[in-house]
């Protein structure tokens, strides 16, 4: 396997890190200390310094997420059952202490979005395509434009919620619960 750039070594180490630690427990020294690279090859990509890295990082994130949904919704062509199998790896995931996750973006989401605007559009980007996502995987199903959209910002904001309380309780029961009661809450309905 050959070595990332060090454009690509910087947006995966800062995506890592922002993921474990948030934008403001992360210096740039943090950062560059990850890979071992100078100062000035940070400069050298990212201008602006820490925050237009960060936004790349979400980007990078966002697209990380997005495709780790995609494989896990090919799998499986009902849609609630496609949710509940992706809710219990993403529990497995948080239960595997061999590779620690963090919150893809929550964390950094939630400290810069009344202070940085980049940011918070990055941010902002990354939520609405997840959502999508769910949104077409009920569409695709059969449920209509409007129920299909709020099952996605549902199981988005059940999701974030769910890694929220298993990070912080450092067990992935919320998780697990929230796959559990995904049957009964998203049921095909008439609007």
């Amino acid at each position: 396997m050959s070595k990332p750039n060090t454009k690509v070594a910087l947006i995966q180490a800062a995506s890592r890190l922002f993921r474990l630690h948030g934008y403001e427990g992360i210096s740039l020294n943090d950062i560059l200390k990850e890979i071992n690279i100078p100062k000035g090859s940070l400069y050298h990509y990212f201008p602006n310094g820490k925050e237009e890295l960060a936004v790349e990082a979400i980007h990078h994130t966002k697209d990380i997420v997005l495709a780790w949904i995609e494989e896990s919704f090919e799998q499986i062509g009902d849609p609630v059952k496609a949710v509940q199998d992706h809710i219990h790896q993403l529990a497995a995931l948080l239960k595997d202490e061999t590779e620690q996750v963090g919150f893809p973006i929550g964390t950094i989401a939630a400290e810069k979005y009344s202070t940085n605007e980049p940011i918070r559009s990055a941010c902002q980007t990354a939520f609405e395509e997840w959502s999508e996502l769910y949104s077409t995987k009920f569409f695709e199903a059969g449920y209509s434009e409007k129920q299909a959209k709020d099952y996605g910002v549902f199981i988005l904001a059940a999701i974030e919620g769910g890694i929220l309380l298993s990070l912080t309780t450092k067990s992935e029961e919320s998780l697990l619960i929230i796959a559990d009661q995904i049957p009964f809450i998203l049921s095909k309905r008439e609007n």
